[in-house]
């Protein structure tokens, strides 16, 4: 039980920033985090562990995100909460400035989440890949489709700030 324990809150502020992009509020991302947890201690015989651990965990996050949202999803710059991190208001205030809110725009969930997974949370292309239960192929083009998108925007709006510069 305590190394659980200790899991859990190794992983709790990274999952529940991953979760702010993939839920509607800062209530049900908490409550999609406290489920993931739950669902972790329930099924840990279940974890394979030729896999990273948080790959098993993110999966299970990504499902439960899943089971709370409506069809469509509000941008990271709306999550506002009173109770809210002070990390996510600085978020929401910049909004304009950053690329995470841009790339929720732009992208389709499965290219965002593959995004997040690489280059906020680390993971490798292969984690990311069973995370998402897609192929190395599917991944690795993913996110380099994403990484174009993102390109063409910050490209686009950097042009337009010289043309009225």
């Amino acid at each position: 039980m305590d190394a659980f324990t200790e899991l859990v809150h190794s992983y709790r502020h990274r999952l529940l920033r991953f979760l702010l992009t993939r839920c509607e509020s800062y209530a049900d991302a908490e409550d999609a985090l406290q489920d993931t947890m739950i669902s972790a201690f329930r099924y840990i015989r279940s974890y394979d562990s030729r896999w990273r651990f948080s790959t098993w965990l993110y999966r299970i996050a990504i499902r439960n995100a899943a089971k709370l949202r409506t069809p469509e999803v509000i941008e990271i710059g709306d999550l506002r909460d009173e109770e809210s991190d002070p990390l996510l208001q600085c978020i929401a205030d910049s909004e304009s400035e950053n690329l995470w809110v841009n790339a929720r725009r732009l992208l389709t969930d499965e290219v965002f989440t593959a995004m997040w997974l690489r280059y906020a949370e680390d993971m490798s292309v292969k984690d990311i890949s069973k995370t998402l239960d897609r192929s190395v192929s599917w991944t690795k083009v993913n996110l380099l489709r994403g990484r174009r998108a993102l390109d063409a925007e910050l490209n686009s709006v950097a042009n337009e700030s010289e043309a009225y510069g």
